[in-house]
This record gives C-alpha cells, structure tokens and sequence, in this order.
C-alpha cells in the first residue's frame, strides 16, 4: 500500500548547519521509487528552498507552514497576509526598530539593517541546536537563510509570513495584540528564550495543509506519515496516521510522537524509512 509522507525540513531533512545526509537523499529517493509519495512540510517559503534540497525530488510542498500547497506543480492553495496589513506590520516594526525579513515565494525581503542585527541571533540559534563556536564563528545570515534580498521592496502583496528579531519577549506580546487579523508566534527557542517573532495567515497551520493535499488526492488518513523536529510540528504529526519525531527534536514533540527515531545528523529519516518498510 502506498503511503503520503510529509517531511519537515530543519532539523528532519537538513541539519542546523544546512547539510542534507546522503542517506536522506537515498531514502526520499528509494520510497519514492516504490510508489509513495513525499511533500516537503515547512514553515520555509518556497524562495528558501534552495537546489540541493528541492532537487532531491518531491511530489509537492507544503510552505509557510501550510499558507502554501503545491501538488505536482499544481498550486493548491495559497493564503497571503493582506497588503494593507503587511504594510502596517511593516510601519510598526520599523517604529519599534525591530529588523525584520518577509517570507515571500518571491524571496525573502530583509529590512535594512538585518544583516547586521542577525548575525549574533543567528549564531545563537545554531549554537542552541548543537553547532559548535567554531561552525558559527562566520556565520552571516546568508549561511542561514537562503533567498535573502537586501534592498527590495517592502511594503508587498505576496507574503506568507513575517519574521523579526526579538529585543525581548513582550515584542512577541506586542505584536499579538497590535496585529489580532494574524498569528502571532515565536521561534528559536522556548517562551521567552525565544529569538525571534513572526506573524502569519491566522488559522493556518501545517495539519490544515494535510487536509488539503489528502482533499486533493482523494486518500486516506490511515495511509499518512510525518516527520518533524520541533513543537511547530506537533499538529501535523496528530493529524497523521503516524507521526515520527527526529532524535534531535524537543522534549514536546518527543513525548507525542508514535516513533522515535535517531538525530538527523545520525541518518535519522533512513533509519525510520527501513523500520517503516518504506524502502
């Protein structure tokens, strides 16, 4: 029986420092030559899926953490933040001096001084998910986030999201209550260890993409798999038959996944391929 896997990228498919095992590669590859199907389940837009992870071969994505669905080249959804609203989240962080960049299929849009801003949030980040000093002693931005662009436009009708630099927690609290028409979350690290805010499509969220790839291909739950690392993947683990947890992930997506299987870095996903008879 053919299953439909759905694969987070960081920290399932590549490492924190953006390297992809070979083995993840052979077995994406393999399972897909036995007739199942593999989606990309990420909170990247499409413009930060660089070659060597989109050339592994995929039957689709899921973007921006489920604003964007894609079967076989076929959009299936796509959900933008308004461009008024973009605007004022745009007028708001540069009122705050918050630097910022806007998640677009486009690109990703960096406000002026971001390079600058996220070089130690950045380092930070890799570093808290097992980089050494010597790995982030050069780290730009670049080295993080693929399809950044300095220089563009900012006020844009095509975003999926907005990430920005956290001075401090109440950034976060700020930005809930200044923007309710969105969700407001956090990433790189947990409640107020947390390095930066984003702002999303409200009511939008991996599990509610699943939904719409099975809708479109007219399956099963029972034939569903996920894979993920990290809390923001809990939802599409709970909305799969089975729901696989890397070994590098959090101690919340470790506690409800079915299976567990070894550290990314640690051939992880072929190793859970096998155990699953997907190979």
């Amino acid at each position: 029986m053919s299953k439909i896997i759905f694969l987070d990228v960081d920290g399932t498919i590549v490492d924190y420092d953006n390297h992809i095992p070979n083995s993840a590669r052979q077995a994406i590859r393999k399972a897909r030559e036995n007739g199942h199907l593999v989606y990309v389940c990420t909170g990247r837009s499409k413009a930060e899926m660089p070659d060597d992870i989109w050339n592994i071969g995929f039957n689709g994505m899921i973007g921006g953490n489920g604003s964007y669905v894609e079967h076989k080249g076929q959009i299936l959804q796509h959900q933008l933040i308004p461009y008024e609203t973009a605007k004022r989240a745009v007028d708001w962080l540069e009122s705050r001096g918050l630097e910022f960049y806007l998640e677009s299929n486009n690109g990703l849009f960096a406000s002026r001084n971001f390079r600058e801003a996220a070089r130690p949030t950045l380092r930070a980040y890799a570093l808290g998910k097992g980089a050494s000093e010597e790995q982030v002693l050069h780290m730009e931005a670049e080295d993080a986030l693929h399809g950044l662009v300095y220089g563009g436009e900012l006020y844009r009708d095509d975003l999926n999201k907005i990430s920005f630099i956290l001075h401090s927690y109440q950034d976060h609290l700020d930005s809930k209550e200044a923007f309710p028409e969105l969700k407001a979350g956090t990433w790189g690290g947990r409640g107020e260890e947390a390095l930066f805010g984003d702002l999303g499509v409200k009511d939008i969220h991996k599990a509610y993409a699943v939904d719409v790839i099975l809708q479109h291909l007219g399956a099963n739950r029972e034939d569903t798999i996920a894979f993920g690392d990290a809390k923001v993947d809990i939802p599409m683990l709970e909305a799969c038959q089975i729901g696989v947890a890397m070994g590098n992930g959090g101690p919340e997506i470790l506690a409800m996944a079915d299976l567990i299987t070894d550290d990314v870095r640690e051939d992880g996903l072929y190793k859970a391929f096998e155990k699953l008879g997907l190979l």
